[in-house]
């Protein structure tokens, strides 16, 4: 996918929440070697976390991401900060 806007794009986006921008990294690195293509290396993005994306080999679009302010348990369930009343 080609940065820009979304017009036309009428799929869906996998995300997948890691535990370190060193697993985001690792990942993006064996999505390469197994035949996926990097769409967007990894950087940290506008609103603070590490993040990359791909396509896989069946041309579905996936977004690698640590977000050190949502940590995973160890089951890999998210726990949420607390946003108060919001």
């Amino acid at each position: 996918m080609e940065p820009g806007p979304a017009v036309g794009f009428g799929g869906i986006a996998l995300a997948h929440n890691v535990r370190s921008d060193a697993e985001v990294d690792a990942l993006l690195a064996a999505v390469e070697r197994a035949g996926g293509t990097i769409t967007k290396p990894a950087t940290i993005n506008a609103i603070g976390f590490y993040s990359g994306a791909f396509v896989d080999p069946d041309g579905h679009a996936w977004e690698i991401a640590h977000n050190p302010g949502f940590p995973l348990a160890e089951d890999g369930s998210i726990t949420l900060p607390d946003f108060g009343d919001l």
